[in-house]
């Protein structure tokens, strides 16, 4: 498997993608680690993005995150091993990724409900991370980047 193109090797997308990863930094802070990685799987499972699934599994494992809340993640609505706030969390996430599906995007409904377990800055970095894994997916599932090969850490020295 190749990718359609080397993004790695790119001018262009080097400039871009440091910039994409310096805006997801600022949003960090704001929420646990945990929230924020299996924010970063749903959506990635949902876009069929191998490459930042594979690299959000294995980040969220890096940080202590259990096998079976990743396993879960797919099917975190039947799932117990989740907190009301994560759980609020995946439905933005979601629905936020899901935009296109459904003509109304985020309900009135999903976004009460986040604002019940995140203040005002938390749900302004969840938002953010639901944008940016979403432009990491597209830009990854365009170019048909190959999976398996991350391994945690190799993209902190950017």
């Amino acid at each position: 498997m190749e990718a359609r193109l080397n993004l790695f090797a790119s001018p262009i997308a080097a400039k871009a993608t440091k910039h994409l990863v310096a805006a997801g930094k600022a949003a960090d802070s704001a929420l646990p680690l945990a929230t924020q990685e299996l924010v970063r799987l749903r959506a990635s499972q949902i876009n069929g993005c191998g490459f930042c699934t594979d690299m959000h599994t294995k980040d969220a494992a890096a940080a202590g995150e259990t096998a079976q809340r990743l396993h879960l993640v797919a099917a975190w609505r039947e799932a117990k091993v989740f907190t009301d706030a994560e759980r609020a969390a995946l439905e933005l996430t979601e629905q936020g990724t899901r935009i296109a599906d459904a003509a109304g995007g985020v309900t009135d409904e999903a976004w009460a409900n986040a604002a019940k377990y995140y203040d005002e800055e938390q749900l302004t970095a969840l938002v953010l991370t639901i944008t940016l894994i979403n432009a990491f997916n597209r830009m990854n599932v365009i170019v048909q980047q190959p999976a398996g090969d991350y391994e945690p850490g190799m993209f902190d020295h950017h």
